[in-house]
């Protein structure tokens, strides 16, 4: 037996439920803000919730030409200074190689980059570790009077270095 309410309902309910899920995602951030920093976010790159309270922003960073998707983290703060944070991200890798920083001012700001290629060991601290081959790291560590910003991309190797100009623009640019 035909019912309107029984048809239209569950129609209303998932326009309802496309519309708002599409309002959400269209307003990702094009701008937003890390320390004293306003970043741009690269239109190619995804704005997605953080998944810790510590990260200020996190993107993800996917190339169609490559499989996987890498990982764009943000925290801010006293996190441990410049030589602690490359050595703790250095160490979340196992079989390293091409391991590097270099120093480079922006607009009177230090940045740190560090980068490094191997198995990524991902996880939280403190908890277990997933082992992922032929990743790497670009990171950089912005020195700041008012907090250091820290900026932290992981993924497939090939897609860390398809995607290291447009992070180095996207933290140089905050900067100017």
């Amino acid at each position: 037996m035909f019912s309107l309410k029984s048809t239209l309902c569950p129609l209303i309910s998932s326009w309802f439920f496309a519309v708002a899920f599409s309002a959400y995602a269209a307003e990702a951030p094009a701008k937003f803000k890390v320390g004293e920093f306003m970043f741009t976010r690269p239109a190619k790159w995804e704005w997605i919730e953080v998944t810790s309270a510590m990260r200020k922003a996190q993107l993800k960073v996917v190339d169609e030409k490559i499989k996987g998707a890498g990982e764009v983290v943000f925290f801010a703060g006293n996190m441990g200074g410049v030589q602690a944070n490359v050595e703790r991200w250095f160490g979340q890798f196992q079989e390293a190689r091409d391991k590097k920083t270099e120093e480079v001012t922006v607009a009177k700001h230090k940045v740190t980059y560090a980068s490094i290629q191997g198995t990524y060991l991902s996880g939280m601290p403190g908890e277990p570790k997933t082992a992922m081959k032929d990743h790497a790291l670009l990171g950089a560590i912005v020195t700041s009077p008012q907090g250091d910003v820290y900026v932290r991309l992981t993924g497939p190797v090939e897609l860390v270095k398809s995607s290291t100009a447009a992070f180095k623009r996207l933290v140089e640019d905050a900067l100017k």
